[in-house]
C-alpha cells in the first residue's frame, strides 16, 4: 500500500452513480493516531527539551531561594546583634541627656541661689537700719533713752 496521507481519509467512498455523501472515510482503521504520530514523534526531542529546562529552572528557583534564605537568616541574625548595641546607645543617649539637664537645673539653681544672696546682702543693710530705727522710736516713745553702739 502506498502511503497514507491525511487526504485519503477524505476520499469519496461509495458506489458509482448518483451522488452520495462526500468525505466519508474509506477505511476506519487508520485514525487520527496514525496520522498524528509523525508530527508527536517530530516534537519529542522539543517536549524532553522542555522538560529539561523546566528541572533545570526548579533546580535553579531553589537554590535561588535557599540562598536568599540564609541571607534572610543571616540579616536577622545581625538585627538581633545590632539591637543590643542600639538599646545600650540609646540608653546612654538618655542617660546624657537627664544629666544634663540635671547639670543645667542645678546650675540654674545655683544661679538663683547666688542671685537671692546677693540681693538678700544689698538688703540686709537698709533693714538693718529700718529695725533699728523701730527700735530707737519705740524707746523714745516708751521715754527711755536709747543706746548707739
Amino acid at each position: 500500500m502506498a502511503r497514507s496521507s491525511i487526504l485519503d481519509r477524505f476520499r469519496l467512498a461509495g458506489a458509482p452513480g448518483p451522488a452520495g455523501p462526500v468525505g466519508v472515510p474509506v477505511t476506519g482503521e487508520q485514525g487520527p493516531a496514525v496520522e498524528l504520530a509523525p508530527v508527536f514523534a517530530a516534537l519529542a526531542p522539543d517536549v524532553e527539551s522542555s522538560a529539561q529546562m523546566v528541572q533545570e529552572a526548579r533546580r535553579e528557583a531553589d537554590g535561588v531561594l535557599s540562598d536568599a534564605l540564609e541571607d534572610a537568616a543571616a540579616i536577622m541574625a545581625r538585627a538581633r546583634l545590632d539591637e543590643g548595641a542600639q538599646r545600650a546607645r540609646a540608653a546612654s543617649r538618655v542617660e546624657e541627656d537627664a544629666l544634663a539637664r540635671d547639670a543645667e537645673l542645678l546650675a540654674r539653681a545655683r544661679q538663683e541661689a547666688d542671685d537671692l544672696e546677693r540681693s538678700r546682702t544689698a538688703l540686709l543693710p537698709g533693714a538693718v537700719r529700718q529695725v533699728m530705727e523701730r527700735l530707737w522710736s519705740e524707746q523714745l516713745t516708751s521715754g527711755q533713752q536709747p543706746q548707739r553702739p
